[in-house]
């Protein structure tokens, strides 16, 4: 594989975050949740999912199992009941149940706040704590998603070769007033403007700045 482009240099990326942050100064992460635990749960049941999904499926659940203790006592078969909309749901299921009993049984029903205690939990994996790290504690963690990959090699923001490649650029690359909300402003601006296959390029804020060579909805184009 070639080697990934150099990243933008410091003054484009500040004035690219200045202006992500200008048109939205907190933004928020779409998965509905109460509290850590649940936002841990709707982090775990979104992948290969979407968050409009998970969050059909978690309003009920949440509604009666919003702490490990009460999702012990609704069991698998009830989970599965709630989530059999979202994918792979079963084995999604039975790890909501397992990280539950690690949460009531190694941490006194609380969620950690250390990514690696976060990573013990079955169904947890590095990006899922990166979210919850960052969403429930402020901390500036990075959770690197398709979006994020996708807008970071493509406008080189941050790019890389791999996800990690591309959580280590955004952290070494990106501004350090704006790494709290880096990976929101890169997934939103993913979902909603910068498209993997036509991306809206004429309503993008950053497009001056961008380097990507083949805005294919550009004025005049199909």
């Amino acid at each position: 594989m070639a080697k990934p482009p150099p990243p933008l240099p410091y003054d484009i990326q500040s004035e690219i975050f200045a202006r992500f942050h200008a048109a939205e100064p907190e933004p928020k992460g779409e998965l509905e949740h109460v509290n850590a635990y649940t936002l841990v749960v709707a982090v775990a049941l979104s992948a290969q999912a979407t968050d409009a999904g998970v969050n059909k499926a978690t309003r009920g659940l949440f509604a009666v199992a919003d702490t490990p203790a009460k999702m012990l006592a609704l069991g698998e078969a009830g989970v599965i009941e709630h989530i059999k909309t979202i994918g792979l749901f079963r084995n999604k299921a039975r790890n909501v149940i397992k990280l539950s009993r690690i949460l009531v049984d190694e941490y006194g029903g609380e969620v950690p706040c250390s990514r690696a205690a976060l990573q013990s939990l079955p169904g947890v994996g590095r990006k899922t704590a990166n979210v919850v790290l960052n969403m429930w504690w402020g901390h500036p963690a990075q959770a690197v998603d398709t979006h994020i990959f996708r807008v970071g090699n493509r406008t080189r923001i941050a790019p890389g070769k791999d996800v990690d490649a591309v959580e280590r650029a955004v952290e070494d690359n990106v501004p350090a007033p704006y790494q709290r909300h880096a990976h929101h402003w890169l997934i939103l601006h993913g979902r909603y403007t910068c498209l993997a296959r036509k991306p809206k390029c004429p309503a993008c804020l950053i497009a001056d700045l961008c380097p990507y060579e083949d805005k294919t909805e550009t004025p005049g184009r199909a």
